[in-house]
């Protein structure tokens, strides 16, 4: 009996589609169905479908701005991972609702877990337990939840933001038939036989420095770096014009870099006046590096296969992708090449608008391995 079991549809009808990947799923004897779907399908409609479809299972994903299935990276397509009772000895879930106005969703949800586990999540084995963490891309809520994640218990939660390819109108989380949105969902988890979570991204550091002076945190907007108007300073340490800037800010993500192995990008989105916009939140004085472009396929290649070596294998993969890679990926015409890295077991994933892992951070892929 298969473990761990992918299935990807193309199909544009909700009906077909869901149909599809339940004939290729119906060989699992599942607990869950993990999915990722492209929002050219209806929400309401694609989880009614999808719970129907595995009645008594449960079925939990969000939309996507591009989603990866078996060997193939792309979009308008729904993917999903069947996941066998024999892989989780417990799975919990939580919806959050109303989470930019709901200050205690998390500490709501953790009340339930708790009354479930007969135990405070504090006391939890991080060796244990795994979180998932699938949260609106559009609300804006990922630090605040991400912080209340890990203020209340040592389990790590992994996880990315939904997206609606890039139309940026309306990102949902589904859960057991319904559709939210404002929302956000927690998948507590105890893998049978453990797990690993690896954060990668691809980037080079450099000695150049900036730090926030003055910020709009609830905007994600710098002000100023280092005393000055926040594109002049950026321009100026780069090198380049203030044209020049503006027509390739993507080009010139920041971190907050502990070493050159273990850093936390933070992508600019656009410039607003003279001040800038991030993707992710950026916090007045706190040191920002400028970052250098890698090669992501290499890179995500070497880090996977050095977490697997030291895991001794893994059964699946589960990847949340920023969709900003996703777009240079597509740019270097790489897409296949990314996708062939997770040829060898189960994988799925999807291009998010931000990731989860330690806080909510940008341009890098946040992995749940299974063992």
């Amino acid at each position: 009996m298969e473990n761990f079991k992918v299935a990807q549809s193309e199909l544009t009808d909700s009906v077909a589609a869901v149909k599809s990947i339940r004939e290729q799923l119906s060989t699992v004897d599942a607990c869950m169905i993990l999915y990722f779907a492209s929002p050219i399908y209806p929400a309401a409609a694609i989880s009614k479908e999808m719970a129907g479809a595995f009645a008594g299972i449960h079925t939990v994903g969000c939309t996507t701005a591009g989603e990866m299935g078996p060997g193939k990276m792309g979009q308008d397509s729904i993917v999903a991972m069947a996941w066998s009772k024999a892989t989780l000895k417990d799975l919990k879930i939580e919806v959050l609702e109303n989470i930019q106005t709901d200050t205690e969703a998390v500490a709501k949800a953790f009340k339930s877990f708790e009354k479930l586990l007969g135990k405070p999540m504090k006391h939890l084995d991080p060796a244990q337990y795994a979180g998932m963490v699938m949260i609106d891309g559009l609300s804006g809520c990922e630090e605040n939840l991400n912080d209340r994640l890990g203020n209340l218990t040592n389990v790590p939660f992994v996880g990315g933001s939904a997206g609606d390819n890039c139309m940026f109108r309306r990102t949902c989380l589904f859960v057991d038939g319904r559709a939210y949105s404002n929302a956000a969902v927690l998948l507590l988890m105890e893998p049978t036989k453990g797990y690993a979570i690896l954060k990668t991204q691809s980037f080079i550091t450099t000695d150049q420095k900036l730090t926030p002076t003055k910020v709009d945190e609830k905007r994600r907007m710098v002000i100023e770096f280092n005393g000055k108007p926040a594109t002049e300073a950026y321009a100026n340490i780069l090198g380049i014009s203030m044209d020049d800037l503006a027509k390739n800010l993507g080009e010139y993500p920041l971190g907050l870099v502990f070493d050159e192995h273990n850093f936390f990008v933070r992508s600019p989105m656009k410039i607003e006046g003279t001040s800038v916009v991030f993707y992710c939140s950026v916090k007045d004085g706190q040191e920002l590096t400028v970052l250098r472009p890698g090669d992501i396929v290499v890179d995500t290649r070497n880090d996977l296969a050095e977490i697997e070596q030291q895991c001794g294998g893994v059964q699946a993969i589960v990847d949340f992708n920023c969709c900003l890679r996703a777009l240079e990926l597509n740019r270097k015409n790489q897409l296949k090449a990314y996708s062939e890295i997770f040829g060898h077991v189960p994988a799925i994933g999807f291009a998010t608008y931000g990731e989860s892992y330690i806080g909510h951070i940008n341009q890098t892929s946040t992995m749940l391995l299974l063992k």
